[in-house]
């Protein structure tokens, strides 16, 4: 059994620690205190159903602390799981909780390997290695969706591993041991090959949502049946029948950030793809806006911030965007959103009772439909053609 530690107990620190604590004996660091005391009572800080049955019903060797020394001490491999938000006036991310991680933990262990998991810019960890004059910290990228973090863990499309050490080798063997794809092979590669990966494996995605998106926009000018044409265009397997349902446009915490960072890395490369992707995201929104005044409302509601189903918050969704926008048309907004304790949400009125919602919403705009919202249908906006996510 490997003694390892993780540092950040969000959705991909946690999903990788519980899964890890099944075979290892795992220690968890986070600031939080109410992750720590979850966690430790048995119960899942994050929405992920698998999660939550792993931690009730298996023996874990897990503990969540919230002093660095606890975690770091005696430790083989340390994870870095901390966010890493952009920052507009930089272009860049703010990688502060990752440095910070690796100098406490340097100060502490010397001996172990540090595993950046945060999405970071191509050259970070490269540079980091410099700045501590330390060979030790590799970089291996998540793939893994809200909601869905354990089973995404449990079932990787690939595992990368950003270096060729023998403790690296090691680490992708752990990773392997807690994956059921058990054909998956381990990727290796340097760490900047790696951050590349993630970046712009993120990158297409968003070029696919904006792509889908820009398609819907065009049939309801045309007047064109948008599902007939993603059916006829996503038979061919070249194009495949996925992520395809047009919405609002991409948002979550991932793919805004990820595109806007790897435009960033671009510098003076050539490129026209990324930023068009960026900018196309920005007129999906734009043209959503302006189709929901088309129809003249008074006052709307927005059914759920949330980007998706059985997602349990709305960093950065694009619904939020869109409510910035309309309110620059002077319409009153009222929002209905479980997850906001709050009754002001941004300045707008956030509504209790469902019931009392639908009735005041002369238009209710939703990324993703609902059964709560099968009474009034005729009031709905949304581009969710497959109704899934």
């Amino acid at each position: 059994m490997h003694r390892i530690a993780v540092i950040g107990l969000g959705y991909v620190g946690a999903s990788l620690a519980i899964l890890l604590s099944q075979k290892n004996i795992v220690v968890g660091y986070d600031t939080d205190q109410d992750k720590i005391d979850m966690l430790n009572a048995k119960r899942s800080p994050i929405n992920d159903p698998k999660l939550k049955e792993i931690i009730k019903s298996k023996d874990l060797n897990f503990l969540a602390v919230k002093e660095r020394e606890e975690a770091y001490k005696d430790a083989e491999f340390v994870i870095i799981a901390t966010p890493t938000d952009y920052n507009e006036k930089t272009s860049h991310f703010d990688t502060n909780s990752v440095e910070e991680a690796i100098n406490s933990g340097i100060d502490i262990n010397k001996k172990c390997l540090f595993i950046i998991k945060s999405t970071v810019p191509i050259g970070f960890t490269e540079s980091q290695n410099l700045k501590f004059k330390f060979n030790r910290i590799i970089f291996s990228p998540e793939f893994i969706r809200e909601g869905n973090s354990l089973n995404d863990n449990l079932y990787p499309s690939r595992i990368i591993v950003g270096n060729e050490s023998n403790l690296s080798v090691k680490f992708g063997e752990i990773l392997k041991s807690i994956s059921k794809n058990k054909s998956n092979s381990v990727l290796f590669m340097t760490s900047k090959e790696a951050e590349a990966v993630k970046l712009f494996s993120n990158t297409y995605l968003a070029m696919r949502v904006a792509f889908f998106n820009e398609l819907d926009s065009f049939s309801i000018v045309k007047k064109m049946n948008t599902r007939k044409l993603i059916d006829g265009i996503c038979k061919d397997n070249r194009i495949g029948e996925y992520y395809n349902n047009p919405s609002f446009g991409y948002g979550g915490y991932c793919l805004p950030k990820d595109t806007k960072q790897l435009l960033a890395n671009y510098k003076d490369i050539p490129q026209s793809l990324i930023e068009a992707t960026i900018q196309s995201n920005e007129l999906r929104k734009n043209f959503m806006v302006n189709e929901i005044l088309h129809q003249r409302p008074k006052t709307i509601g927005v059914y759920r911030l949330i980007m998706k189903k059985n997602s349990d918050n709305f960093r950065s969704s694009s619904i939020i965007d869109l409510i910035q926008k309309l309110s620059n048309h002077n319409k009153k907004i009222i929002i209905y959103e479980p997850l906001i304790a709050d009754e002001i949400f941004n300045g707008f009125e956030v509504s209790k009772d469902l019931s009392s919602f639908k009735e005041k919403a002369d238009i209710i705009i939703t990324n993703r439909v609902s059964d709560e919202l099968i009474d009034v249908e005729n009031k709905v906006f949304s581009r969710d053609i497959f109704n899934k996510e």
